[in-house]
């Protein structure tokens, strides 16, 4: 019940490839004490968050100094937790979350280069061990596209969800597929398919190529993973379900405690000019463009207020309602700010710090 401020690290990416060869200066130089320095012309300046990780950070330096570990155990303990990485498309945000996008289930990533996802998933697992079998752990996925929400472990053609509003369960999507697993499989298997196999969790998000990204996301997508405890006669195994997760496990099941613990894969935001983008993609990025915008201005004023009650317009966009519970209710929110050093994306970069740095004045109550 303390108020507690959003945990905010910073992750700057390598220059890439292709920057390099154009000629690209590097202008974000980190420094000591979670501190990075942005220097070009007019332009001065050092930003301080939580953390800052360099090029030279591997993935398990990011999960273990992100505090990612300490996340997971507080859902374990029963709190909602949120974690999610925001940018500007390209700036890693999904490596950061999931890995390289190459691993399949025929090729596999090296363990090295796992995501906060995996990670987590194999510290929940590892929790679940250690407490014996009374937790339930099951988990949902779904997007937001052109303002529509989509279940992605729902069978067949993706389709549009409501979303609903209560007062005791505030804003949630009705009629969500939640699965059921026991193994680090099982879960993997959610969320990385073959190319050539039907479609399933990842593989049915909506990507496309522009000159930025080959692999830009076009969508925002949220993966929940549910924490149930339970009597250890409580049945395991992998079952699919259409009940909202939310309502908990019946009687028999004698909960004591369900946490949470949401990833967040923000798409990024782009400059239709610097991608390149024209029609279905431009449409797709005037969409992303203003779900981020309200995604800040709900930010800027929970900074502004100080813990005040204030009007914030979560109503906004869809994603800033799936989110209020995160930004500015009872939850646990570590935030992953992802940017690239290269010249060319200084006017980016430097929204992202900015956006960044008034997040760390917001404050929730767990």
């Amino acid at each position: 019940g303390r108020e507690t401020r959003l945990r905010v690290v910073l992750r700057v990416r390598p220059l890439t490839c292709t920057e390099t060869q154009r000629g690209d200066r590097q202008v974000v130089h980190s420094l000591r004490d979670g501190t990075v320095h942005v220097s070009a012309a007019r332009h001065d300046a050092i930003f301080g968050f939580s953390a800052v990780f360099d090029a030279g950070t591997s993935q398990e330096a990011v999960f273990e100094g992100s505090g990612m570990r300490q996340l997971v155990e507080l859902a374990v303990d029963g709190f909602s937790c949120t974690v999610f990485a925001f940018g500007q498309t390209g700036s890693g945000k999904t490596y950061t979350l999931m890995g390289p996008l190459t691993q399949s289930d025929t090729q596999a990533a090296s363990p090295s280069l796992l995501g906060l996802m995996q990670r987590s998933f194999a510290c929940l697992l590892e929790q679940s061990q250690s407490h014996g079998s009374d937790l339930a752990l099951s988990a949902s996925y779904l997007e937001i596209y052109n303002e529509q929400v989509r279940d992605l472990l729902r069978p067949g053609p993706p389709c549009a969800l409501p979303l609903r509003w209560s007062k005791t369960r505030g804003f949630y999507v009705e009629n969500q597929l939640s699965v059921d697993f026991d193994s680090l499989e099982a879960i993997a298997d959610l969320l990385l398919q073959a190319l050539d196999t039907p479609p399933a969790g990842s593989q049915r998000r909506r990507t496309s190529a522009h000159a930025l990204n080959r692999h830009s996301s076009r969508s925002h997508a949220l993966l929940t993973i549910h924490v149930r405890s339970r009597a250890k006669e409580g049945v395991r195994g992998a079952r699919a379900s259409l009940s909202p997760p939310t309502q908990g496990p019946q009687p028999s099941a004698c909960p004591s405690k369900q946490g949470m613990l949401c990833f967040v894969d923000l798409a990024g935001s782009e400059r239709v000019k610097e991608t390149g983008s024209s029609g279905e993609l431009s449409v797709e990025a005037n969409n992303i463009n203003r779900s981020l915008l309200a995604l800040g201005h709900c930010i800027s004023l929970l900074a502004k207020s100080g813990g005040k009650r204030t009007h914030i317009p979560y109503r906004d966009s869809k994603l800033t309602r799936l989110l209020a519970r995160s930004l500015g209710g009872s939850g646990i929110t570590l935030m992953v700010a992802c940017i690239s050093p290269s010249s060319r994306c200084l006017s980016e970069t430097l929204s992202t710090l900015h956006y960044a740095s008034r997040a760390r004045r917001v404050t929730t109550r767990p």
